[in-house]
């Protein structure tokens, strides 16, 4: 059976292309084999379900896993400690079962203890009686246990489960003196160190998680560069395209930052759906072809995006967060202990870079840019009423001039706001500069912000069209100084893109200023100024 790229539930290396991901096993088992307690979470599709496969395999040598899912417990099993030790017990000796543990001569008393627990209707089965059989299961067993619980967000609020915490917690002080799981491992997007106990008011007061013994995860499971190349390579002697791997594996990493699911989707929509339009994978994996997929990727409606959109919809302090750097160039502080930074990050919106907060990703950069701008109170401005009446004009034998674009833009943007003050151009400027574009590049073009070095003066753009790449960066003009800073940054940018020709856009309130088009040479390379 042929392989195929997968973007839902788990990855099979047997069926699906997807990165090694043995380095990343094998920092996971150095915890296990230290008896670490830990959590892995990470945002939405980030891959944490498919570790979590992988590492029940990895480990299976040296360790008896037991692998849960609380999606699997509906909420009757958390109503109360005796419903959720029956539950989990029940669930622990089915996997102990499949294992053909059930009948390990040395475990049977014990697990033969616990299957009587469960079986008495008479009495309650409280955690703590719970932990003791595991205590002497543990005890009796050839090899350690090791318990992996997935998706534990959806128990994450109810006090059976924070009770439950707390009883491996003092597993976990005591492993010395009574034996106890080797390692547990929790996954899901929240961290349940910083878990907050909603249920009990009268415990408000209890600062100490129940989990708070839980090792940092420091483990990286986003995609490199050299891992997507691999992947790549696999898919190449299957189908043998043609394609330029290194330069593909850039291109994937540059725009989704490794993050799982996008690289998947990006892959699945060149091997699936660009190579029926354009007639072949061959024309699907190239530069061109990438850039269709992204654009069917942006246009889609997908758990992940409506997540990420709903998450600013919800918090309107990371909205004007984002939507300042996105269009101001306005820097925030990276400050973990704040609140709506600390919860951006662990799902899996923002990054920390230079210090200060960015998207995760120029696919998150552009999606939300595309939000904003999308937005009622910006659909009718005038600027887009001219873009769309230029439109025609910008596109010679299916290229894109881009050097027209930018001076039409310059006559317009004079025309109609010039009159608006400093305020407005510092504020707006960078914004009217997308919304005139957006509409001439729209459905066949693609741009996205460089979020790496955006900083409060200044957004670097890159605008991808036919398979070319247009580099563009957008300031505020403060000083001859700042200007050939500006300049030397662009040049850069075209030495790192290949680009022989790059393009700044200027908003400056000198007003003995030449407003217009103009071009020079530097360094061999050619730059194209716009003065607004």
């Amino acid at each position: 059976m042929a392989k195929e790229f997968n973007v839902t539930a788990v990855c099979m290396p047997e069926i699906h292309y997807m990165v090694n991901i043995d380095e990343r096993l094998r920092k996971v088992k150095a915890m296990v084999d230290a008896g670490k307690y830990f959590t892995i979470n990470r945002a939405r599709q980030y891959g944490k379900t498919t570790t979590l496969m992988a590492l029940e395999n990895y480990l299976q040598g040296d360790y008896y896993v037991v692998s849960m899912d609380f999606q699997t417990f509906d909420n009757v099993k958390f109503r109360d400690a005796n419903s959720f030790s029956q539950a989990f017990a029940k669930s622990f000796l089915r996997i102990l079962k499949r294992k053909g543990l059930e009948n390990h001569a040395e475990a049977e008393e014990a697990v033969a203890q616990l299957q009587g627990n469960i079986n008495d209707d008479n009495r309650e089965f409280t955690l703590q009686e719970l932990f003791e059989d595991f205590s002497d299961i543990c005890a009796a067993l050839d090899k350690p246990i090791v318990l992996m619980i997935d998706e534990v967000d959806s128990a994450a609020n109810n006090q059976v489960f924070l009770d439950f915490l707390a009883q491996l917690r003092a597993g976990y002080i005591r492993r010395m003196v009574q034996p106890a799981f080797q390692s547990v491992i929790l996954a899901g997007v929240y961290d349940v160190k910083n878990l907050k106990r909603k249920i009990r008011p009268e415990e408000e007061h209890k600062v100490n998680s129940p989990w708070n013994i839980a090792a940092d995860f420091d483990v990286d499971m986003s995609l490199s560069k050299e891992g997507i190349a691999g992947m790549l390579e696999e898919y190449e002697a299957d189908y043998h395209t043609g394609m330029d791997i290194d330069e593909m594996a850039g291109r994937l990493y540059d725009e989704t930052s490794g993050y799982p699911f996008l690289v998947s989707r990006l892959c699945q929509l060149m091997d699936e759906k660009v190579s029926g339009e354009k007639g072949g994978k061959a024309e699907a994996w190239t530069l061109d072809g990438f850039e269709e997929a992204e654009k069917l990727l942006l246009s889609e409606k997908n758990t992940l995006f409506e997540s990420l959109i709903g998450k600013v919809i919800n918090y309107p302090e990371l909205d004007k967060m984002l939507r300042e750097h996105i269009f101001n160039g306005k820097g925030t502080a990276y400050v973990a202990s704040n609140p709506v930074i600390d919860l951006a990050a662990m799902f899996g919106i923002i990054k920390k870079a230079n210090g200060l907060v960015v998207p995760a990703n120029r696919i998150f950069d552009t999606l939300l840019s595309d939000y904003y701008l999308s937005m009622s109170e910006m659909k009718n401005v005038e600027i887009c009423d001219a873009a769309l009446e230029d439109k025609n004009q910008f596109i010679d034998g299916g290229r894109l001039n881009m050097r027209l674009v930018m001076e039409k833009f310059a006559e317009h943007f004079t025309d109609l706001y010039a009159h608006m003050g400093k305020k407005f151009v510092e504020e707006e400027g960078r914004k009217y500069f997308l919304l005139y574009l957006r509409p001439i590049i729209n459905g066949t073009g693609n741009y996205s912000m460089e979020a790496l070095t955006r900083s409060r003066s200044r957004t670097d753009l890159m605008v991808y069209y036919r398979g070319e790449i247009f580099v563009i960066e957008m300031k505020i003009w403060r000083g001859e100084k700042y200007h050939e800073s500006g300049e030397k940054q662009l040049l850069g940018y075209m030495e790192d893109y290949h680009q022989d020709t790059g393009y700044l856009v200027t908003f400056s309130f000198n007003k003995k200023k030449e407003t217009g088009v103009r071009e020079r040479q530097s360094g061999g390379k050619t730059l194209i100024e716009v003065l607004v």
